[in-house]
């Protein structure tokens, strides 16, 4: 039952392989740091390999307000037979700002923001961060930014106290209160409007963004602005078998199943690929996987194929489907192991880490697959050769945690979590294993085919 490291596994043709399509990865992550940034990138990689808005083709896809993509590839079965379907979510943690960020105290213009999303508080003070998202103005025009990407772009950042002060403050506090959710304020400028009576550098500062993109304080009411680290996707590691990067849970599974959806021969089943948000929120709003977009989505796909797509036939086909929630799973702490039960855990590059169940305590929550599914996903794991682990999030009492996988189950499909295991997950920069991104898109391939 002990696993071994995938690496040990591979040709030097293998890893030559697996470094190249890491490396567009890479350049995914840095284009893909919001859920929006992250759904047109998948858009337009849809389109690039035949994927069209046409209900009619052999490969659709549709998005859903600009946060939420699903794709279809028709196969030789009819869909009322089943279809092969791979979920994961584009949104991360983050830091929102809120909708009146904009003040000014100590002579400094500052930013409010709100977290979004499971994070230690103490992670995002004191590193550089950038502004992405978009604007929409009185009149309706939109508006996208992104400050703190290219590298004569200024960064922003959140001030920490430092050591010599923070005995009383911070130091006997417990580690979640020495950084109050109400303190992640981002320095936003310094320099005074000349002539300005009051809020002379808030002033300042709102004047750059109506010369540079045509903003005013008004328009933060109909805005989503997000902070994310500044970071680009690096290789870590002296080998340069690890990767680190901001947002890779979950965006390793939607790279990955990007281009599993894309690659390959017509499939046998029609095969369908859902990139949801909202996930780290608890799968709420008219983006996540809750809405209806999926079961719109169908009906035209059905409708345009002829089929009657009534809602008994919609029903049908998902209960009939076989599916993978695909989410990333923590990783063995090499600092921290007492976490986790390290017999039933899963390790860094020993490839991708089946779940059979999610949850909290007791199961809490849960979506746990069958027996009998587990068996059919081993078996087709194992024949295609894929490298694959099992691994629970943490001892019993410990950890845990929830993915869309019960939203899904809810049809009446078998559905099992699986994804790349991650240390120092939801981060401002995660770690990964680029064996172990690898063979994430070689068992949604094998799974696209069977």
């Amino acid at each position: 039952m002990q696993k071994r490291s995938g690496w040990i596994q591979k040709s030097k043709k293998d890893i030559q392989e697996i470094f190249r399509f890491c490396e567009e990865y890479k350049s995914f992550l840095d284009r893909s740091k919001t859920e929006r940034e992250t759904a047109r990138y998948i858009r337009e990689h849809l389109a690039e390999n035949g994927f069209s808005e046409d209900c009619s083709g052999e490969r659709v896809f549709r998005v859903n307000k600009g946060k939420e993509v699903a794709a279809y590839r028709r196969g030789a079965k009819g869909p009322a037979e089943g279809l092969r379907i791979i979920v994961a979510h584009i949104d991360a943690p983050r830091l929102d700002l809120k909708q009146n960020p904009v003040y000014e105290d100590v002579d400094l213009a500052l930013l409010r923001t709100h977290y979004y999303g499971g994070i230690k508080k103490y992670q995002w003070v004191a590193i550089p961060l950038a502004l992405h998202g978009v604007v929409i103005k009185a009149d309706g025009a939109t508006v996208e930014i992104a400050i703190g990407e290219s590298d004569d772009d200024p960064v922003f950042l959140i001030d920490d106290l430092l050591p010599h002060l923070s005995r009383k403050v911070q130091d006997e506090k417990k580690l979640s209160e020495a950084i109050e959710g109400e303190k992640l304020i981002v320095l936003f400028g310094n320099i005074p409007l000349a002539g300005a009576e009051k809020d002379a550098v808030k002033q300042s500062a709102l004047n750059i963004l109506k010369d540079r993109y045509g903003i005013s304080e008004e328009d933060f009411v109909s805005a989503e602005l997000e902070i994310v680290p500044a970071f680009k996707a690096r290789d870590v590691g002296i080998d340069r078998s690890m990767i680190g990067a901001y947002g890779q849970d979950d965006r390793a599974s939607a790279f990955t199943l990007l281009k599993a959806i894309c690659d390959g021969e017509a499939p046998k089943q029609s095969c369908l690929a859902l990139f949801t948000d909202k996930e780290e929120v608890g799968s709420e709003g008219n983006t996540s996987v809750r809405s209806n977009f999926l079961q719109l989505f169908l009906y035209d796909v059905l409708t345009a194929m002829g089929v009657k797509a009534d809602e008994a036939t919609i029903r049908k086909a998902l209960f009939n489907s076989k599916a993978l929630s695909a989410d990333v799973n923590g990783a063995v702490n090499p600092t921290f192991q007492d976490v986790h039960e390290k017999q039933n855990a899963c390790y860094l590059g020993r490839g991708i880490c089946i779940s059979k169940f999610t949850g909290h305590l007791g199961k809490s929550g849960a979506s746990d697959a069958s027996a009998e599914y587990v068996g059919e996903i081993r078996r087709l794991f194992d024949r295609a050769g894929v490298i694959w682990q099992t691994g629970e999030m943490g001892k019993v009492d410990e950890g845990g945690g929830g993915t869309v996988a019960k939203f899904l189950a809810s049809y009446g499909m078998d559905i099992i979590d699986c994804g790349a295991p991650l240390l120092t997950m939801h981060s401002p920069y995660e770690i990964s294993g680029k064996i172990d991104i690898y063979e994430t898109y070689h068992a949604f391939q094998v799974f696209f085919r069977s």
